[in-house]
This record gives structure tokens, sequence and C-alpha cells, in this order.
């Protein structure tokens, strides 16, 4: 896995769907409100939004909770309000706690007073654990990512990830009906 560190998190309006993704650039929703594939916006018998199910890669959970990046804040509260249904595996909790004993995330963490267990503890909270996933029909050049990949295909989720090797398969994972990286709405006008 290839560590951006402090790198922001970029989400654009790269969606599931090219007839999607076509009219929000039409449209200029690029940053606005997440266009989702149908089966996962669609209400339950009792009218209440199903949470849309999201694979983050550990990237992305460190810039949710160590670099708390102003650009990440609408995925977090989409996580923390029960929006987003984090799926992750143990796998990918122990790569969290090894990245997070890389010198240049403690000097981080020490930065912020906030210790590694604390990060640990909001995986715990809020990712809901699944089985390690069989191989998807892709592989990723990063065997590191290929966990991510794998899980977000066999739940059909959207995939956050800013992983070079992950984001040239975008064409493929469309055809596994895993979306990579939609637009998340702002936070602002996120519901509180």
């Amino acid at each position: 896995m290839s560590l951006e560190v402090g790198m922001g998190l970029k989400v654009g309006a790269q969606i599931g769907d090219q007839v999607a993704a076509q009219v929000s650039a039409q449209l200029g929703l690029e940053g606005g409100s997440e266009v989702v594939s149908p089966q996962r916006q669609s209400a339950g018998a009792d009218g209440i939004q199903a949470p849309i199910r999201r694979v983050l890669d550990t990237n992305i959970v460190l810039d949710l909770w160590v670099f708390d990046e102003p650009r990440a804040e609408a995925l977090r509260t989409s996580v923390e309000s029960g929006s987003t249904q984090w799926l992750a595996t143990a796998t990918m909790r122990e790569e969290l706690a090894r990245v997070l004993a890389y010198p240049q995330i403690v000097k981080r963490l020490a930065h912020r007073q906030l210790p590694a267990s604390a990060v640990l503890a909001h995986f715990d909270r809020w990712a809901q654990l699944q089985p390690d996933a069989p191989k998807a029909p892709y592989v990723c050049k990063d065997a590191d990512d290929q966990m991510f990949i794998d899980l977000a295909v066999q739940h059909t989720a959207t995939l956050h990830s800013k992983d070079a090797q992950v984001l040239c398969m975008k064409k493929r994972l469309e055809r596994c009906g895993v979306a990579l990286n939609p637009a998340m709405p702002s936070a602002k006008s996120a519901p509180l």
C-alpha cells in the first residue's frame, strides 16, 4: 500500500454508473450531492433510507481520524450518523494498527495528542466486520489493496481509496457494480 500522508481525500464526481457520471458532469455536481446506483439508494418497506455500504481503505481511515482532513468531513459524518454501513475485515484492522505505528503517523498522532488506540476505537465502533472476501474477478497491482477491492465487489459496496493502483481500476470495478470515490454531499449541507 502506498501511504499518501497528508494528502487530502480525493473524491470527485466518480460514480459506478457511466450515464450518471455524464449527467453529473453536465449538471456540475462535482463535490455536490452523491449520485448512487438505485440498488444502494432504495428505501426499505418502511420508507427509511438504507445505509450505503462502503469499504474504506487505510488512507481514507487516516484522513477521517488522524489527519482530520476537511474534505473527508462529509464521509466521517456519514459513517458516524449511520448513513454509511462501513464494511471491513479483521485483516483491515490489522493493517490500520500496523500503519498507525509508522514513524510519520506516530509523529502526527503525537502532534494531535491522539493515541493510536483512539483511532482503532473508531474502527471498532463504526466498522462492521465481515469475513475476508473471495478474490474479485480483477486483481490490483498493489497486493495490499486487493482486500479492499475483494470486499467491495463481494458486497457491491462503494469503495473509497486514494491508491493509484486502485484508481486506475475504476472501469473494471464499475463492471462489478462498485462505485469508486463517489462525491459526498458537503458536511455543511448534511442533515444534523
